[in-house]
């Protein structure tokens, strides 16, 4: 598989994943209109959704940026990460992100903003003193990448999916619990147990697969922005030294949590990462090895 076949079928597989999720998520509001008898539930997470979804479009980036405690730069602070980042940004056809660096040994880096004319790149202090000079463009690429693929508003969109199924699930299990649910004396008893089991297994079970189909669409485009990054620098080898160093430093990422974990370019957790079929669909990143195995490819 050469590059652009790569990058197609990343491509195919992403938009994939995402019409399963918006059918998922149709599907799970009309069952629980259904089994409630009420159609409000169903205008309650449309409503919920819109709503996040404009939230998070707009404030997300400064969230991210306050949370990781990540403070903007000129190009007199750090005027070879200035340049790097100026001239991949030409190179590749996008607008000067703003720059930001977070002040951690661990060496990470991640891209946030609306849109590539509102983008922002962060780096961490670490990843400027431990990389070499065709690392950093590696990882600069594969961020400016995640901007020229508007993956950024992918993920939004994708988060406030998950989050909305997630409080969709426990609004209905407290209704549940509480007993308000409708329409329980037009059904006989029997039926009534069986839609309200199936009912807490539809609960239970839709924040998982939510869950599930997140991390997998976020996955999939960590593929792709690595093999744009290769693209754009025309040197894959460089990106590929660079994950190993990243994987292989041992410190954490302290302002770092679940909630902003998938945006990195590794797992800035650093924890331990099992191999198991059924692990990998909770992890937030493909495994470095099939990143690294998948990048010597394009070299050859």
């Amino acid at each position: 598989m050469n590059l652009y076949t790569n990058i197609s079928s990343n491509n195919r597989k992403t938009w994939l994943l995402m019409s399963v999720f918006f059918i998922f998520i149709i599907a799970l509001g009309w069952l629980f209109s259904y089994l409630y008898q009420s159609e409000e539930i169903l205008i309650f997470a449309i409503g919920l959704s819109f709503f996040s979804s404009f939230f998070a479009y707009w404030f997300s980036d400064k969230i991210v940026l306050g949370l990781s405690h990540a403070k903007e730069i000129k190009k007199s602070d750090a005027p070879e990460l200035y340049r790097l980042v100026e001239n991949l940004s030409i190179t590749a056809g996008l607008p000067l992100p703003k720059i930001y660096i977070i002040n951690e040994s661990a060496p990470n880096a991640f891209a946030t903003g609306r849109n590539k004319n509102h983008a922002v790149i962060a780096v961490t202090r670490g990843l400027l003193e431990k990389l070499e000079k065709v690392e950093l463009e590696g990882v600069i690429a594969h961020e400016l990448s995640h901007i020229g693929n508007k993956d950024m508003l992918l993920q939004t969109v994708v988060v406030i999916l998950a989050g909305t199924v997630a409080y969709l699930s426990h609004l209905m299990l407290r209704i549940n619990l509480l007993g308000r649910g409708r329409g329980g004396s037009r059904r006989s008893g029997q039926i009534e147990i069986i839609l309200m089991v199936f009912s807490l297994l539809a609960i239970i079970l839709a924040p998982i697969a939510a869950t599930i189909l997140r991390l997998a669409i976020s996955r999939k485009r960590e593929f792709l922005a690595d093999a744009s990054g290769a693209m754009l620098t025309r040197y894959p080898e460089g990106l590929a030294r660079a994950l190993e160093k990243i994987s292989a430093d041992p410190s954490p990422i302290k302002t770092a949590s679940n909630a902003t974990a998938h945006l990195y370019i590794a797992n800035p957790l650093k924890g331990k990462e099992g191999t198991s079929w059924f692990t990998k669909l909770f992890m937030t990143h493909p495994p470095v090895q099939d990143r690294l195995k998948a990048l010597r490819r394009i070299s050859q």
